[in-house]
């Protein structure tokens, strides 16, 4: 199949495993008349919470007993491997029947106290969608997509989610908000309000991540933004955003259900060192709104970057 595609478009996603060492995921591509690959080394342990700095507020998704969650953020974020931190723990704590459906399979999971099967797409499965209609046959508690990627497969998710089962998937967007748009843009704008409705009932969590490097040097760090499920949230989900007031606002004022937003988490690894404030603002929501809340810091560590904004764009001028 891999071989397949890359023949046909010009490019394949595909795992390979070396027996006791490691496992990789692959993307081959042509390129200049010939081949190019890209190998991401998949760690043959599957990390944990604390490993992974996840908020502890996510371990709710373990009691969770249907609905959707959503971890989102660009390649290379880390969403595969919070989904594996998050399977991993059902696993250990409950009973359940486990169903993955992933483009390729990264982590392996062994059977624990739940039952784990993991479906391929292409080797298993002809797509995410037709694999999701199937699961929903195999009487599982938890189904794993790994991407939501079309109206089908968004709509499949639904259906599972109302009928009782728990749909954990990934999407690429880069904030919690942009998932919510991208999610309700998927459908036709004539049946909009009714997917606000769906979604609204729908969804239980969408964590939003970016990597952000340490200020050591040594690695990265995960800032994750937390949208919770509460009557706020579903609210403005399902009328819209209105009177001033956004999802984001919940978000940010929603800190005792368990809320973040980036540039908070961002805020917070600035001043305990974490990581430097150059980083903070380049991966920033609103870089002039984290600059206005970190205007306290000492030692022209802000007048710094703003001499160097200013000269980057007198440059530029």
């Amino acid at each position: 199949q891999a071989e397949e595609s890359l023949e046909k478009y010009g490019s394949a996603d595909l795992s390979f495993s070396l027996t006791g060492l490691s496992r990789f995921r692959v993307n081959i591509f042509k390129q200049r008349g010939t081949h190019a690959i890209v190998m991401r080394v998949v760690p043959n342990e599957i990390p944990s919470f604390e490993q992974l700095g996840v908020p502890e507020v996510l371990r709710e998704v373990v009691e969770l007993k249907n609905g959707i969650v959503l971890v989102t953020g660009p390649t290379g974020s880390g969403k595969s491997s919070t989904l594996a931190a998050i399977i991993d723990l059902i696993n250990e704590v409950k009973y359940y029947h486990i169903v993955t459906i992933e483009d390729p399979i990264e982590f392996m999971h062994r059977h624990k106290n739940s039952t784990v099967h993991q479906r391929e797409l292409h080797s298993d499965t002809s797509s995410f969608a037709y694999a999701l209609r199937a699961a929903l046959r195999q009487a599982p508690k938890v189904i794993l997509v790994g991407e939501i990627r079309d109206l089908e497969t968004c709509e499949v998710a639904l259906e599972a989610s109302e009928t009782g089962h728990l749909v954990l998937s990934t999407l690429h967007t880069t904030d919690a908000v942009k998932t919510v748009e991208r999610l309700i843009g998927m459908f036709p704008k004539s049946v909009e309000h009714i997917i606000r409705m769906r979604l609204a009932g729908a969804f239980r969590f969408i964590a939003s991540q970016r990597l952000v490097p340490k200020a050591d040097g040594r690695g990265r760090v995960a800032a994750i933004e937390i949208l919770k499920s509460t009557a706020r949230t579903r609210d403005y989900i399902e009328k819209g955003e209105r009177d001033g007031k956004s999802l984001y606002d919940a978000m940010k004022d929603g800190n005792l259900d368990g809320m973040q937003v980036f540039d908070g988490e961002l805020e917070r690894m600035v001043r305990d060192g974490t990581i430097t404030l150059r980083e903070g603002l380049a991966y920033s929501t609103n870089r002039q709104n984290l600059l206005l809340q970190l205007s306290d810091l000492g030692g022209g560590a802000v007048d710094e970057v703003l001499n160097a904004g200013s000269q980057a764009n007198g440059l530029v001028a």
